[in-house]
């Protein structure tokens, strides 16, 4: 199910967001390359708020312990992370930002 999330502009280039479904908590990314990525709002090791992270390029890095997490894949990039980052498909139209989500 396509679920609609923000507008693009409410999500500056190179920043994240912090966007709750329920009791589940997502981070929007606005890559500085322009493209919009969404993925789980935790830090595989240490569930830590990856919305607060640092973005750059095509990876977000949780500010506590500065793991790195690929926004395409989720994959973690380097340590001490080494468990992935569940990421969702994300369709942009007309400045509206939409997840493929599913409550189940």
């Amino acid at each position: 199910m396509a679920l609609r999330i923000c507008n693009v502009s409410d999500i500056k280039p190179g920043r994240a967001i912090r966007v709750k479904i329920g009791d589940h908590a997502l981070a929007i990314i606005h890559s500085p390359n322009g493209e919009i990525h969404a993925m789980d709002d935790k830090c595989s090791h240490g569930e830590i708020s990856l919305s607060e992270g640092f973005v750059d390029n095509e990876t977000i890095e949780c500010w506590a312990h500065g793991a790195k997490f690929s926004l395409e894949s989720g994959a973690p990039l380097s340590l001490p992370a080494y468990e992935p980052v569940k990421v969702y498909e994300v369709l942009v139209e007309n400045d509206e930002v939409f997840i493929e989500y599913d409550q189940a």
